[in-house]
């Protein structure tokens, strides 16, 4: 057993070297046999650092050998593939996709089951199951950062530690409930090496499922970093953040979990604010001249210099899947299209459907991040007449083309203060049932004259329900391809019916199903796998969908 874990230490610590940006690296030291590993301070900094690798935006990486993976928040098969493309920001993909990418834009998620435990790629094998055996790596990590004595790590700075890597574990668990609903996982550390605890491959129970998240955000909410000197490494207010939407998400069938969402709210309030510079602030705070600015609470940290491996920084590759491949730097007439200087990309896999386009209010200033045209090579202006012939739906510029690279030096956003003052007005009138305070009104109110739009309606304000209607369109004008719409959708119950509302097809499920060799594997084990996962009140949802 020994010897299973000694090469994934050693390729994981590889794998981290460079792997992000402003010398946020991990180094290796020493003698890596179980036992003597890690034994000073340095060492311990780059065990933890195994942690971030599911976290970085590179195509695929490994922790366990021979399972090439996604990361969450490489656009290929990340958090937008899973919750965007799924949801009522997309259109099916008809005119620029196959296989699997026009199964996705599609919600349909029948062919998941096939999925296969090895190396992952784009168009056929989508599957993040393998990444709950990288949860029982953490755990260990975690156990083993836990013995380290106070000799090699001060009691502060072995929290510090303990809190970076339970914050990456509780994220683990949070996706990967999101992607499958409840899956197996390892969290104790003395069921690492436990035979029949490894067996024992059954959902838990959502209650559990949710309370292991809670538990590993709190910790790490309350242990670690308060700042820190590389830029993307996870501190105490991300920890925050992540555990308000999360509290956010539950607090329907979790007692007391729309009070910790407030809670993390004024732990938070006073120390961030909407970034209101430049001619469209909106737009502008993407870009990468206002990195890490004050809206920003974390992000993912980019290298311009990034092409997708691991050895040369974090890419925003987005352009390269929301741009067509005949798209043009410049017009006819040799002036600069938002292109310049890249030209297409690999091709629209991504959209922006036309009718989640106009769903946006005359004047709001975040339109501009969508383009509704664009000139070819060839010298021909494509426009929304040319939709569902020459292409899907429109281009998402949000992260706009600023350099000659394959990929952009953008940062990819994790936590805004925007995302925080509409979860703090939403959990306000969840907690209350009541119709809207003036102060979650004003805190969406905000969010929404940023965009150049005026304050809510009284009609929006009038009850909880019309207020939380408000709420749920505003988050998908303000988040729109950050990696979060579905699970906003399923949080309302509405993912069946606003996403066939745009698709013209209802989800065929609410989560995606586990593959198949996962439920034989456990059969083999005498244990029972559910193979699909749906929350209670999906069928709500999907019935009233079911006209559409």
């Amino acid at each position: 057993m020994k010897k299973k874990i000694l090469f994934p230490i050693l390729s994981s610590l590889l794998l981290l070297l460079g792997s992000c940006e402003n010398n946020f690296d991990a180094h290796i030291y020493g003698n890596l046999m179980q036992g003597k590993y890690p034994s000073t301070e340095d060492e311990c900094v780059s065990y933890m650092m195994t942690c971030y690798i599911p976290f970085t935006s590179v195509f695929t990486y490994e922790i366990n050998s021979g399972t090439g993976q996604h990361g969450f928040y490489i656009a290929t098969g990340g958090n937008i593939r899973m919750f965007d493309s799924t949801s009522d920001i997309m259109a099916p993909a008809t005119v620029k996709c196959n296989d699997e990418w026009l199964r996705f834009t599609q919600a349909n998620f029948e062919n998941c089951y096939y999925f296969w435990r090895g190396w992952v790629d784009d168009a056929h094998n989508l599957n993040h199951f393998p990444k709950t055996a990288e949860v029982t790596r953490f755990t260990e990590i975690i156990g083993t950062l836990e013995k380290v004595s106070e000799d090699v790590l001060s009691k502060e700075k072995k929290n510090n530690l303990l809190g970076e890597a339970r914050l990456c574990r509780g994220m683990m668990l949070y996706y990967l409930m999101h992607i499958y609903g409840p899956v197996p996982v390892i969290i104790n550390p003395e069921d690492v090496f436990n035979e029949e605890a490894l067996r024992n491959t059954v959902r838990p129970t959502l209650t559990e499922m949710c309370s292991w998240i809670t538990d590993d955000l709190e910790f790490a909410a309350n242990n670690a970093p308060e700042t820190t000197l590389e830029k993307g490494r996870y501190t105490r207010d991300y920890a925050r953040f992540c555990l308000m939407r999360h509290c956010l998400n539950e607090g329907g069938h979790m007692e007391g979990y729309y009070q910790k969402a407030l809670d993390m709210y004024d732990e938070l309030k006073g120390k961030y604010s909407l970034f209101k510079s430049g001619s469209n602030p909106y737009t502008d705070l993407f870009k990468n001249a206002n990195k890490f600015n004050n809206e920003i609470i974390m992000a993912v940290s980019c290298d311009p210099n990034a092409d997708g491996n691991p050895k040369n920084g974090n890419a925003n590759i987005l352009s390269m899947l929301v741009v067509p491949n005949e798209a043009s730097a410049l017009d006819p007439q040799g002036s600069r299209t938002p292109f310049y200087p890249q030209n297409g990309g690999w091709n629209a896999f991504y959209n922006v459907a036309p009718k989640f386009y106009n769903s946006f209010e005359e004047g709001d200033r975040r339109k501009d991040a969508i383009l509704t045209e664009f000139w070819t090579k060839d010298g021909i202006k494509v426009t929304k007449n040319d939709i569902g012939v020459k292409w899907d739906g429109f281009i998402c510029n949000k992260f706009p083309v600023e350099t000659p690279g394959t990929f952009q030096g953008t940062d990819i956003p994790l936590a805004r203060w925007a995302d925080v003052l509409l979860m703090y007005a939403e959990a306000k009138v969840r907690l209350s049932k009541a119709a809207p305070t003036t102060d979650a009104i004003a805190a969406v109110n905000e969010v929404r004259n940023r965009a150049g739009l005026g304050d809510l309606s009284s009609v929006d304000t009038s009850s909880a329900e019309a207020f939380l209607t408000a709420i749920l369109k505003e988050r998908g004008h303000e988040l729109f391809y950050e990696g979060c719409r579905k699970i906003d959708l399923i949080r309302f119950n509405r993912y069946a019916r606003e996403t066939a509302d745009i698709k013209g097809t209802v989800p065929t499920k609410q989560y995606m199903p586990l593959p198949n060799y996962a439920v034989d594997q456990a059969a083999e084990n005498g244990k029972t796998l559910e193979q699909n996962y749906e929350r209670p009140e999906w069928k709500t949802d999907k019935d009233a969908a079911g006209g559409i």
